[in-house]
């Protein structure tokens, strides 16, 4: 593992020196015979498939089979949720598909048993423009991610940074009834949980208003960064650093080296905190054996939420179908003493596709990844999460590019062949995103409330992401908190992780359910630092001293 970043630069040249001296071919041209690729899929299990259609079966294998001729079979499929068991059972077994999504563990694990293609070459020659130019965009970061003693082993997502932020999103309707302000701090969130509550402003039965909700059975407090950097949803990321904690990531210490922050004073502080929210019944009672913590947001029962910025896709299309009014709006709250917004940011490069190692086609993923279709998309009434091999590719600074531009369409101040111009042209969605508010989008330019929307329309949910939830990070500046970047392993991370993160989960879980006492958190501390932690702390030092 030291040894991976030993010769990232050597990799990196070699993707940029390719950019220039790349095949004459046309690396996205259709295959003469048909090209089959086995792939593990993915199967987002609440989408309604057309009749006759499957997912080998699909708007999108289709699309791949008329545009590139390639023929897309499911070695297996699971649901989003068994998935990572799934890739994990087929790397034990050595038995792969020719291609599949993994995540960063699933990574090492399969370059250090050498089952993976090496796609440096591949990607040279025939990476389409967006896969290179969203890899040069990333400063970095993407090769690193992806890249293992000088070779690039997969291809790495290359998403917007923002997707590490957790915002606050809250019913403003309720709160416009009730004549209460946008809540700035952590004391003002649980005034405005208590008063959804009492005050009843949705109509619901007695007992039925939930104040903020929270993660499902099973779902994660917080992010970190290991597995689950980026899109936490409805955990409480934002409450602990309001209390300058980070648990789950690597902050500096008062000595100002690394050091973990699930074990850090502010974060028993933020426990507290939690807990005594749930003792007062503001936190989801259910919480603990809940099976889907976007129930009571569809249903209209739940008043505040944490999540990232796109909930627009997911749940708010089925919120609004269930009540029009349902008016979910995105805050960069709560600040901190010091009045300031530090939320956590996350790893951009969180997935990866991967080739195993004999494949005849390994450019065929290229292809694929080049981008989906928008006319099919358009046409599609299922879900782009099940196009296959489906990772996000974008710029850096994608969503802002399209906030921004948008914004300055729709009140006038551009047009949209401002932003048809060269400099333009590989943002994915720049073009869609600006049309597509400027026509479902009602009233001024900077009213983003529901009642100015056209939410029957299929772009909605995300536009609505754009303008709603990532506008909300853009008007705040999103000033980044105490957290180190590092999201990579170690040798007694890979060894100990398991059992250490469990310690942390059953503690932490238990302390804000009210069946440990605070007193808790120090045994944590302690046990963590004994059973490996402290070996942990000093391995990551000394990455971090070998990077810089």
């Amino acid at each position: 593992m030291m040894k991976r970043r030993v010769l990232v630069a050597l990799a990196t040249a070699l993707i940029v020196a390719g950019t220039g001296t790349a095949q004459t071919a046309d690396p996205l041209a259709k295959y003469s015979s048909p090209v089959i690729l086995n792939i593990g899929a993915s199967i987002d299990e609440t989408a309604k498939f057309p009749e006759g259609d499957s997912p080998e079966n699909s708007i999108y294998t289709r699309w791949l089979k008329d545009k590139y001729n390639i023929i897309i079979k499911d070695t297996f499929q699971a649901a989003a949720a068994d998935y990572p068991r799934k890739v994990s059972l087929a790397i034990a077994a050595n038995d792969l598909p020719d291609a599949m999504v993994v995540n960063d563990v699933q990574l090492r694990q399969m370059v250090k048993a050498g089952l993976l293609q090496d796609m440096t070459q591949v990607f040279a020659q025939s990476a389409p423009p967006l896969l290179k130019l969203a890899m040069e965009k990333s400063r970095g970061s993407a090769s690193r991610a992806a890249t293992f003693n000088g070779k690039l082993m997969a291809i790495p997502s290359t998403t917007v940074p923002d997707d590490g932020y957790t915002l606050c999103w809250i019913r403003k309707d309720w709160m416009d009834k009730l004549g209460m302000k946008p809540p700035k701090t952590v004391d003002d969130i649980e005034a405005l949980a208590k008063a959804f509550i009492e005050k009843n402003p949705g109509n619901l039965p007695k007992g039925k208003t939930i104040g903020i909700g929270g993660p499902q059975s099973g779902g994660q407090l917080y992010g970190d960064f290991l597995i689950n950097s980026t899109n936490n949803n409805f955990a409480f990321d934002p409450i602990f650093s309001a209390y300058g904690a980070y648990p789950g990531y690597w902050v500096k210490g008062k000595d100002g080296l690394a050091t973990y922050g699930s074990i850090q004073p502010e974060t028993k502080a933020a426990l507290a905190r939690l807990a005594s929210l749930y003792k007062k019944g503001l936190i989801d009672p259910q919480m603990a054996i809940r099976k889907d913590a976007t129930e009571g947001i569809v249903a209209g029962q739940v008043g505040i939420f944490f999540g990232p910025w796109w909930h627009g896709y997911w749940p708010f299309p089925d919120a609004v179908k269930q009540n029009p009014n349902a008016n979910w709006q995105a805050y960069a709250v709560p600040l901190n003493a010091s009045g300031k917004w530090v939320p956590h940011t996350g790893n951009s490069n969180t997935r990866f596709v991967v080739v195993r190692k004999g494949y005849d086609h390994p450019e065929a993923v290229l292809k694929i990844l080049n981008g989906l279709d928008k006319e099919t998309i358009a046409k599609s009434t299922i879900r782009g999460e099940n196009y296959p091999l489906y990772m996000p590719v974008d710029f850096p600074d994608g969503l802002s590019t399209s906030y921004e531009a948008a914004l300055a369409v729709a009140s006038g101040k551009k047009k949209l062949e401002d932003f048809q111009t060269p400099e333009y042209q590989y943002y994915n969605w720049l073009q869609q995103d600006i049309q597509a508010f400027t026509a479902i989008k009602k009233g001024p330019a900077n009213k983003m409330d529901i009642q100015y929307w056209d939410t029957t329309d299929k772009t909605w949910p995300r536009t609505y992401s754009v303008m709603v939830g990532a506008g909300a990070i853009y008007s705040s500046g999103a000033p980044l908190g105490a957290q180190i970047p590092f999201y990579a392993t170690t040798p007694t991370i890979e060894a100990r992780w398991t059992s250490l993160k469990k310690l942390e989960d059953d503690t932490f879980i238990g302390i804000i359910l009210g069946g440990k006492p605070l007193s808790a958190f120090d045994d944590f501390v302690t046990r963590w630092k004994a059973q490996g932690g402290n070996t942990i702390i000093s391995e990551v030092r000394a990455e971090l001293a070998s990077q810089n």
